[in-house]
Order: structure tokens, then sequence, then C-alpha cells
């Protein structure tokens, strides 16, 4: 695919290393550019595999935590506690059966995929840069590639994640949720008169950015959610290396493959449960710091389907929206529904970074 690449392994089937990882016999001839069209290409499909494979097994929490986070009234009464989920999960079993689990779920799986794949590309292109030898491997460095790429992937994909939400929050018993309908009403809503009060600015412009509403909390978020995940990881990563751990936390392989990837500049894999309990934590650790910013996040996306701007389609500020969760449920309201979240986040984070870094084993990278 890209010039200056070309390390090529050859795999013997059927043979694993401890930790589950298949057993390589590495023919070295030259080291992969990380600059190459063909490392951004298995990079991203590494990333995107691991996103859809996370976004999946926590499917039906993510649906419950929507509903809690954006105060569908069918559903307040059930938040708040760990007993309320699983009334919440019986009463979408009840109305909607299995489905009702994963409405919206095609949407995500559809904004999944690319999200995950730059977030993952952009963190390694961004890291190459940033950390180009381990003498540059500083926390701030690690902290600020992790922030660049979050920023990345979810402004390409951000109006996905707004549709994601709308089918999310519709619990009405309808026969069929046509996607295209939904497009349609969120271009047609009245657009924000910060834009349309600008002659300069064209009037499809201004309703195009209806996909975009909640996006500004979303970027405050991602710095801190990104960049805290990818820092966590790697730090959690170097505390299972240290010397006490290594001989129990690291898969034992070749020397042949320690030469290959160490002109890599790639660090040995982690075995299985090794790589879950640094993916796991370091959800934990991203969730808590942008959750606050979630909730308003959510809320703004579903702001003008509540009752009261629901004729208007009103948008509110990030200020405003902020002031009405306090005044609801003081400062626990920013973080309604993060039990869940970390019920949901330690699988979903520890697949992501699990199926990631053994897509890379098992694509060369």
């Amino acid at each position: 695919m890209g010039e200056g690449t070309g390390s090529s392994v050859v795999r013997e089937p059927n043979k694993y290393n401890k930790g589950g990882v298949p057993s390589t016999t590495t023919t070295q001839s030259h080291v992969i550019n990380k600059y190459s069209a063909e490392y951004i290409v298995r990079s991203g499909i590494a990333g995107g595999i691991s996103g859809s494979c996370a976004k999946t097994l926590i499917a039906p929490l993510d649906r419950i935590k929507i509903l809690f986070q954006t105060s569908n009234p069918h559903y307040t009464k059930y938040a708040g506690s760990l007993a309320g989920l699983v009334e919440a999960a019986k009463h979408i079993w009840i109305n909607d059966g299995i489905r009702g689990f994963y409405q919206g779920h095609s949407v995500t799986l559809i904004r999944i995929f690319p999200y995950a794949a730059i977030k993952f590309v952009a963190y390694e292109q961004v890291r190459n840069v940033l950390i180009p030898t381990s003498k540059h491997e500083v926390h701030w460095r690690r902290l600020l590639s992790g922030s660049l790429a979050g920023l990345c992937s979810v402004f390409v994909t951000y109006p996905l994640d707004l549709l994601r939400v709308r089918l999310a929050y519709v619990t009405e018993n309808k026969t069929r949720v046509r996607l295209l309908d939904f497009i349609r009403a969120i271009y047609g809503e009245s657009a924000s008169t910060t834009l349309t009060s600008r002659w300069y600015i064209p009037n499809w412009f201004a309703h195009w950015c209806n996909f975009y509403r909640g996006y500004c909390p979303t970027v405050l978020g991602m710095i801190p959610y990104a960049g805290v995940s990818f820092f966590a990881h790697d730090c959690l990563h170097d505390l299972l290396r240290v010397p006490l751990c290594a001989p129990y936390t690291v898969i034992k392989i070749s020397e042949k493959e320690k030469s290959r990837r160490s002109q890599q500049n790639q660090r040995t894999p982690l075995t299985t449960w090794a790589e879950l309990v640094a993916g796991g934590l370091a959800g934990m650790a991203s969730q808590t710091a942008a959750y606050p910013f979630e909730i308003i996040r959510r809320r703004l996306q579903v702001s003008t389907l509540t009752a009261t701007n629901a004729h208007e389609h009103k948008f509110q500020s990030i200020g405003g929206i902020a002031k009405i969760i306090y005044k609801e449920r003081g400062w626990r309201g920013f973080f309604v529904g993060l039990s869940i979240g970390y019920i949901k986040v330690i699988p979903m984070v520890a697949c992501s970074f699990f199926v990631y870094e053994r897509m890379k084993w098992h694509l060369g990278i």
C-alpha cells in the first residue's frame, strides 16, 4: 500500500503464547514506516474493529444511560440507583423486547467504526510527532496526544452521535423508526440565531450546524476524556511492566520478535488479564473526569425535544443547561447515571484497548 513499508510476518497456525496471543515467526526486512499509508490503514482497521466490538458489548447499558442522562419522562423515576437500572431494563424489555436495547445501535456502529479508527490513527500519528523517542515520553505529551486524537475523531463523527442519541431517546412504540425522517427533522429545526443573524453565513450552513448541537461541551469534555484515557492506559502499561510485575503481566515472545518490536519502537504486549485491567481502570479515570460535560452535551442534544421547547425549538446555551441541571438535582445532577457509566465503561474501554492491541499484533504493526 504505502512506500517504505514491508515487515513481512509469517505466522505459525494454531500455536499460541502465554496470554492467548498467536505465536509469530518474523522474517525481518524493513521497518514499517509509521507515517506510511499502510500503517495508517492497518491502525485504522484495528481501531475501527476495537470500537465496534466494545460498543456492541455495552449497547444495552448505553441505551439506558442515555435515557437517564436526558431525563426522559418515562425513565426519570428509575434514575439514580442500580435497582433503577434493573427496573429500566425490565421496562424496555416489556415494551420493546430485545430490539429495544439496541435501538439506534445501527447508527452507533456506522459512527463508531470511523470514530474509533480516526481516534487511534490520530493518536498514533500525533504521538509519533510529540513523542519521537523514549526521551520525550513525559506525562503532558501523553495527555496532549490523547486529547488531540479525541478532538479529531469527534469532529468528523459528531452528527452521527447526535442521531444516535435522538434515536435512543425516542421511547414511544412505533412499528418502524426511519433514520431519514430524523435527519430531515433535525435539519428542518430552527437554526441558531447566533448564526442566522450573521449576513455572511448561508441559511443552509446554519441549518447544517443543527447536527452539531451540543458540540462545544463535547469538545470540552473530550479533552479530559480522551487525554486521561490514553494517558492512564500508557501509565498503567508502564506500571505493569516493572520488573516485579513483568513475569506475570508481559507476554513472552521470541528474541526475533523482541528485536523487531524494538526497532519499530513498539511495546511488548501485555497478557490478557493485564491488558483488560489497564483498559478498565483507564476508562474509569476518563469517565469521571469528563462526565459533567457529557451530561450537558446529552441535554443539549435533546433540548428541542423537551416539552417546553417542543414547538419553539429553542437553542439552550451551555450555561443555561448547566443552571437547569443544578436547579433540578444540585451538583449530583452532573453525575446522574455515573454508576451505570462505570458499569459500562469498564468492559467497554477494556474491550476496546484489548482488541486494538491484539489487532495491531495480528496486522503486524
